[in-house]
């Protein structure tokens, strides 16, 4: 995959809000282009990864136990989505597998690689931390909707299921 095919990948995505053009090109020349086939991992359950990763094409799905019997799949993540928010910046590991459902491309973001920018484009790398922030109070918010949810649910049962 060309430079120019990853910035046309990269371009319009959650990342690239806040950015000009020069620096959507600088960004899409740091991130590595990834090819899955269906039934790949991304990321290992259990396993620490330095990347964050925005998904080009495709579809993933994010599941415990992957490849066992006893996978549950916790949710799906499409196109523009991105992955490894959290452990991209705190280097933790992850509590799940992400998984290949079909084919997929995936742009990876190696931290050590980001974190370069700080001297020579510390606006750039700044708009994209807050770009990923916004995605992960996104989730929160998320999370929140459906706990309430759920609670408001087993209120109304009565804790009958």
């Amino acid at each position: 995959m060309s430079p120019a095919t990853a910035h046309e990948l990269l371009h319009g995505s959650v990342l690239t809000t806040e950015l000009s053009e020069a620096q959507c090109q600088a960004l899409a020349a740091l991130m590595t282009p990834r090819q899955l086939a269906d039934g790949e991992v991304l990321v290992p359950e259990g396993t620490a990864d330095s990347h964050l990763y925005l998904l080009a094409a495709g579809t993933v799905a994010v599941a415990r136990a992957a490849g066992t019997p006893e996978e549950v799949q916790l949710f799906t993540l499409a196109r523009g989505d991105t992955i490894g928010e959290l452990s991209f910046l705190d280097d933790n590991v992850h509590y799940a597998s992400v998984v290949a459902r079909g084919p997929c491309t995936v742009l990876g973001l190696a931290r050590s690689r980001f974190e370069s920018l700080l001297d020579t484009d510390p606006h750039l790398l700044y708009r994209v931390m807050r770009a990923i922030v916004r995605r992960v109070h996104q989730q929160q918010h998320r999370l929140a909707a459906q706990s309430a949810e759920l609670a408001n649910y087993v209120y109304k049962q009565h804790g009958r299921y």
